[in-house]
């Protein structure tokens, strides 16, 4: 047997094994010790590059009615036990420490920016404003958690979670932390290009994540991390809507281009130098 992939809703896991029994291929689920995450595993290791095709359609949408069609032919239920995932353990147990500690630093600096005057935050977070600034280091990043609305806060920090947190429990807190560096580095240095040293917001970081995540479902699946087609539609969408002002809003716009970018850039490398150790002949002992 083979290990596939590992989801988080077991009762998509459950369709998914559904569907392809109907397509002759036999998939079991196993518990773990992190639930509501399960692991689907393959008997006929024959058939995994067959199964890696179908899970790369699934991980796109896998609210298709062809999936729930096959539970109801089967007639199958799933038997685990089902946890609400609104409550602070839940998201704790799904996140790492990085996650939560990027989250919790933007909410202090938010609480800071709320108590006292956004000019004194600023004359010690914001992007270096002249050469003299250049080595205080912290101004490279520290405009990534510079929020100025409650909306703009919460905003980034769900999708901060939803893509961050996966990139941490599938792949570890080190590419996390390598993400974000580079990111937060390179989509502020843009952004700093168009409107001086003043901006702030975790949305360059949060288009970084979102590119690598996409493009190492698309073309890694079996790595775990995925992001639904309709998520990006909305994200590009959003894009535009920044470059057009249809709503009036302020949106550092050269931070999510240079986010996205870097994000699939980096998406790339990884996954082009993965598949490639992958196809390298072991050495002999």
């Amino acid at each position: 047997m083979i290990h596939i992939t590992s989801i988080s809703n077991p009762r998509l896991a459950q369709a998914f094994i559904d569907y392809m029994a109907t397509q002759g291929i036999h998939l079991t689920m196993r518990p773990t010790n992190e639930p509501p995450l399960v692991e689907l595993w393959l008997e006929d290791d024959s058939q995994l590059s067959r199964v890696e095709e179908e899970l790369r359609h699934f991980a796109h949408d896998p609210l298709n009615e062809r999936y729930q069609a096959a539970s109801w032919q089967t007639g199958k239920s799933v038997s685990f036990k089902y946890h609400n995932n609104l409550n602070l353990s839940t998201l704790k147990s799904q996140s790492g420490p990085l996650t939560i500690a990027i989250t919790l630093l933007c909410i202090l600096i938010y609480c800071w920016i709320a108590m006292a005057d956004i000019p004194d935050v600023m004359n010690g977070l914001a992007w270096p404003a002249n050469s003299d600034q250049y080595l205080e280091l912290w101004r490279w990043i520290s405009p990534a958690l510079l929020h100025f609305s409650l909306t703009h806060l919460l905003f980034n920090l769900v999708l901060w979670w939803y893509f961050g947190s996966q990139v941490e429990q599938k792949i570890g807190s080190g590419k996390l932390f390598e993400i974000t560096i580079v990111s937060a580095i390179f989509s502020g240095w843009a952004q700093s290009l168009f409107s001086g040293s003043h901006f702030g917001g975790l949305s360059g970081v949060v288009y970084a994540l979102l590119g690598y995540v996409w493009l190492t479902g698309e073309m890694s699946p079996k790595r775990g991390i995925s992001a639904p087609r309709g998520l990006i539609a909305v994200s590009v969408i959003w894009l535009l809507v920044g470059y057009f002002d249809l709503f009036s809003l302020n949106i550092a716009n050269a931070a999510h281009v240079a986010g996205l970018i870097i994000g699939l850039m980096m998406g790339l490398w990884d996954n082009l130098r993965k598949q490639k150790n992958q196809k390298m002949p072991n050495k002999p002992q």
